[in-house]
């Protein structure tokens, strides 16, 4: 990913120079393993332990030669180990996949704790906001328009779920991932004792896989992109919702606009909702990485590398977009500023259509059927439509054309907003327990 989208934090985990210091880990704890178990000698354990982890630029020379990515790493770091003889010993009954995969499982989880930290900052954020405007009414649109009174709260409330759902699916993805396969060439443990592996494991805080042939099947990967293409859907989720309100025509919402930000080198007037378009932008990085990824699932027998290559770019790409999907969305949450005046002002354009439901209801409770009550509520409906009169207005005329009494007082007690919203208490008290 370009350092534009990257995060320090997670720029670091998936740098080649922390992958490196990862690698030296894993076949340090295997060596600690076998020296234990008095395969191989005990005092090469310390000069490795000691040797500092070779520098990319050192692997990526010797690589030139070997094209084996892990092989230069191992001469590399034999290089930096004194005495070298004890290098001798390093990789010992291993093949590549199992340090690859083990080291690649050390990075998911790291990565992913990095994003559940993010996750929690902005399932607060979305609850807080929420919380705070649980009275701010507005009007509710379906198929962008004007339907029923709602309240911005409620709105908000149901991105916080999906928030804090697609955190939990993130939480137990992580435990999926976190496999560490030591098991030699095709998985047998043929020149290596299975203890190496719970060793391992146990160590970097993982669990041994089930079941391993020369790699780990990459069902268990393709589930982690998955819910990161979630998690950034929903942030994108909230994206539209803000692009939708700063619209001239509504005028809802508005990302925060800084002293001295512009909106557009032409047009000085502009202010535009840039961090909701990239945000919309990225999610889509994101979500192009699942099928590739999961197209890693089956491979040649026991092993190719064709997943390889893919996972290279598409692994980094996916968790640094999605670490900074959720630190510029919770941003975005967290400054959004929000025009309860022209919420209120929008919700009374209509000049009263949004109540035809109730008015619907009432008419059939009084003895209507609901064919007749619906034909005079739309037919009134659509002459305030097309002639802009206020809806009590046309709705007299027509209760009137059809000798239908209308009950004004009960008319005035439903055709207020805060009805709409008289039963949302519940929904608020899950929204103040969600953490």
């Amino acid at each position: 990913m370009i350092e534009r989208y990257t995060l320090p934090e997670m720029g670091r985990v998936w740098s080649d120079q922390h992958k490196y210091e990862l690698w030296c880990r894993v076949e340090t704890l295997v060596l600690e393993a076998h020296a234990a178990a008095g395969r191989v000698p005990a005092d090469v354990v310390e000069p490795v332990r000691n040797a500092p982890p070779p520098t990319p630029e050192r692997v990526a020379e010797i690589e030139q030669t070997t094209q084996h990515d892990v092989i230069a790493f191992l001469t590399a770091w034999a290089d930096n180990t004194e005495p070298r003889s004890a290098a001798a010993y390093v990789h010992h009954g291993m093949t590549s996949s199992d340090l690859l995969d083990t080291a690649l499982a050390v990075q998911l989880t790291d990565a992913t704790d990095v994003l559940l930290a993010k996750a929690d900052r902005l399932v607060a954020a979305l609850r807080d906001h929420g919380l705070a405007h649980r009275d701010t009414i507005k009007v509710g649109r379906t198929h962008g328009v004007h339907a029923e009174p709602d309240v911005w709260g409620h709105r908000v409330a149901d991105l916080a779920f999906a928030a804090a759902r697609s955190r939990d699916r993130l939480r137990e993805a992580r435990a999926r991932v976190g496999v560490v396969a030591i098991s030699g060439a095709v998985g047998t443990y043929s020149l290596i004792d299975p203890s190496v592996e719970g060793h391992v494991a146990e160590a970097l805080g993982l669990r041994a896989a089930e079941a391993s042939t020369q790699v780990v099947i990459r069902d268990s990967v393709s589930e982690w992109v998955s819910a990161l293409a979630i998690i950034a859907t929903v942030c994108e989720a909230i994206a539209l919702e803000v692009r939708h309100g700063q619209r001239t025509e509504v005028r809802e919402l508005s990302e925060a606009f800084g002293a001295g930000q512009k909106g557009s080198s032409a047009m000085p007037h502009k202010k535009n909702p840039i961090r909701s378009e990239r945000i919309a932008g990225l999610a889509r990085v994101v979500r192009a990485a699942i099928v590739p990824v999961m197209e890693g699932i089956p491979l040649w027998h026991e092993r190719d590398i064709s997943h390889s290559s893919t996972e290279r770019v598409f692994l980094p790409d996916a968790a640094i977009t999605t670490d900074y999907l959720l630190d510029l969305t919770a941003g975005l949450v967290e400054n959004l500023v929000v025009d309860v005046d022209r919420m209120r002002a929008n919700l009374e354009s209509t000049g009263g259509l949004i109540y035809t439901s109730s008015v619907l209801l009432e008419l059939v409770e009084g003895g209507l059927s609901r064919e007749d009550a619906y034909a005079l509520v739309q037919s009134a409906a659509m002459q305030t439509w097309q002639s802009g009169t206020p809806f009590r207005e046309t709705l007299r005329s027509k209760a009137d054309a059809s000798d239908v009494t209308l009950d004004e007082a009960r008319l005035d007690e439903i055709c207020r907003p805060e009805q709409y919203v008289a039963n949302l208490g519940p929904l608020f008290d899950r929204l103040a327990a969600l953490t």
